[in-house]
């Protein structure tokens, strides 16, 4: 493993970190969109941060990091970078040494390596990562495709992961009716090069609950902006084929089952991709904690960023306590 030194925290802005070994960094940022500005707080979390580009098989990832402690990794969903894990970067930060690594072809990673053919092979990538950085134990939260790459990692090395929360995820295989109609929406947007105006009108309201519009306006506004930004290249060469790694992933849930370490799962109750359904039926797989988060869609950590933050944390916190055993 590859010890990370040049972490030196910084404002917003422009900053270059010299490369180790066969460690690349950079926060130099590719045509990719920034995927989110929430309102309330415009750009990166108020927090200081480190940005750091780690070249794996070729491509480079980017990656974020916050405060100092006990690693915690946050994994993102398809379609959206960093910043949906905003709310909970402001307070997981001032305990914990918080890393965000953002999807291939989102936010400032490259395109998506072209030997990438399955969720293990994402799993395996961030492993890379992990190594690179010199984390060996450390907590892991992933929302949609974070926690099935996060799962992927946890079954591959469950004595490094200390604890896992799976939010707005299925381990088990696509349904059959959904799986044929992503398929078609990622063969428009490769044979298009865009997401067109039908197709994004489509997409947004899958991310949210019905009740967004007159809570939060801006978050459905603001990623249909993201989306009709997205860099032709990237979308071809990174987007569709993630989108046909996630929905040709296959059924892990006998091995989510031999999972040991504690598990939280978490859906919003309104999750259209993901309903809570899948995740009742994973968590008894696991014989772990349920939670139905109230009025949120499938990006929870931002349509319900309080309720979120709050179970995060008292779960994480569930498992930093001494253990107490009976003489």
């Amino acid at each position: 493993m590859i010890p990370v030194s040049n972490e030196t925290p910084f404002p917003m802005g422009r900053v270059d970190f010299a490369a180790q070994g066969n460690v690349a960094f950079s926060s130099s940022v590719e045509e990719n969109p920034v995927m989110f500005d929430d309102a309330s707080s415009r750009g990166f979390p108020s927090v200081a941060h480190a940005a750091k580009r780690i070249e794996i098989e070729g491509s480079r990832l980017n990656i974020f990091e916050f405060g100092a402690g006990d690693p915690v990794i946050l994994g993102t969903s398809y379609l959206w970078d960093m910043r949906m894990w905003r709310p909970q970067i402001e307070s997981l930060a001032k305990r914990y040494r918080v890393i965000v690594p953002e999807l291939w072809g989102h936010g400032g990673s490259g395109r998506l390596p072209v030997a990438t053919t399955s969720m293990q092979d994402l799993a395996k990538q961030h492993l890379t990562m992990l190594d690179h950085l010199g984390v060996n134990r450390f907590a892991l939260v992933g929302l949609s495709l974070g926690g099935m790459w996060g799962a992927e990692l946890a079954m591959m090395i469950p004595e490094r992961v200390s604890s896992l929360v799976l939010m707005g995820t299925s381990l088990a295989d696509e349904p059959a009716a959904t799986r044929e109609q992503y398929s078609a929406i990622l063969g428009t947007i490769e044979r298009q090069g865009m997401l067109p105006d039908a197709l994004r009108e489509a997409i947004v309201p899958l991310y949210f609950s019905p009740s967004v519009a007159s809570r939060k306006p801006g978050l459905p506004a603001e990623f249909d902006v993201a989306l009709r930004g997205w860099n032709r290249e990237r979308l071809i060469d990174s987007v569709v084929p993630l989108g046909r790694i996630i929905f040709d992933r296959r059924d892990a849930m006998d091995d989510l089952a031999k999972l040991k370490m504690p598990v939280l799962v978490m859906t919003g109750a309104h999750d259209i991709p993901r309903p809570p359904e899948e995740g009742r039926r994973m968590a008894e797989c696991l014989g772990c904690r349920f939670v139905e988060i109230p009025e949120a869609g499938h990006i929870s950590s931002l349509e319900a960023p309080e309720f979120v933050t709050a179970a995060l944390e008292a779960f994480l916190a569930e498992q930093s306590l001494p253990v107490i055993r009976a003489r």
